[in-house]
């Protein structure tokens, strides 16, 4: 298994208070990039939110594969989006993105 971190883009068509924001970046914290080499030395937040509503969700994941990892990642911005209040067509999300990857060879 491998250990990637995955950015997953999206954009939050509709204001979310703050408190909401908090709420999924709790939900992530579990696969907090921060937990990786790549992501203590780039300092990468699990939640960056833009004024306009663009925001980016970096999670850890571990998977045999880019492919299982993107879609990992997927599932969960989604269902943390979802746990925290947010209708689908309210916070619809890009497509995932290897930001880094850490295996041992």
């Amino acid at each position: 298994m491998t250990t990637y971190v995955i950015t997953v883009p999206g954009t939050f068509l509709r204001g979310v208070p703050d408190s909401v924001r908090s709420d999924i970046g709790r939900r992530l914290r579990p696969q907090d990039p921060r937990n990786t080499d790549l992501g203590e030395s780039e300092d990468l937040s699990v939640l960056t939110v833009e004024e306009d509503g663009m925001f980016a969700a970096r999670v850890e994941v571990e998977a045999a594969d880019r492919t299982q990892a993107e879609a990992e990642a997927v599932r969960l911005v989604s269902r943390a989006l979802r746990d925290s209040g947010l209708a689908e067509e309210d916070s619809p999300l890009g497509a995932a993105v290897v930001t880094g990857i850490d295996s041992e060879f």
